[in-house]
């Protein structure tokens, strides 16, 4: 009997590893989705917001995450990810990140 429950202790801390691991996987992936996709905005910024917009999407979602949002701060960028995990059966998890990226200021 206390080898069943030393076992389902294993188990039950073993699930919250992974629940965790795959809360900060999916905070970094939507970090680099965000990055990624502020730099490809700004690259764009000169055509205008909506063209720098649909650009920094299709990069978004390239990288595997949701844009959530997005706008130009004069040649800025502005862009917000989201990537929604479920790192066990009923719980979900969304990680939502903003990056700005623009020319130097000097």
């Amino acid at each position: 009997m206390c080898l069943l429950a030393a076992g389902l202790v294993f188990v039950v801390v073993g699930l919250f590893g992974a629940a965790v691991g795959a809360a900060r996987t999916a905070r970094q992936q939507a970090r680099v989705a965000a990055d990624f996709g502020a730099l490809a905005g700004a690259g764009r910024a000169l055509a205008g917001g909506p063209e720098a917009c649909a650009y920094a999407d299709e990069v978004v979602r390239a990288n595997g995450a949701r844009l959530t949002g997005c706008r130009l701060d004069g040649l800025d960028a502005v862009v917000t990810a989201e990537v929604t995990v479920a790192p066990v059966p009923g719980l979900t998890r969304v990680a939502i990140v903003t990056s700005r990226a623009g020319p130097p200021r000097g």
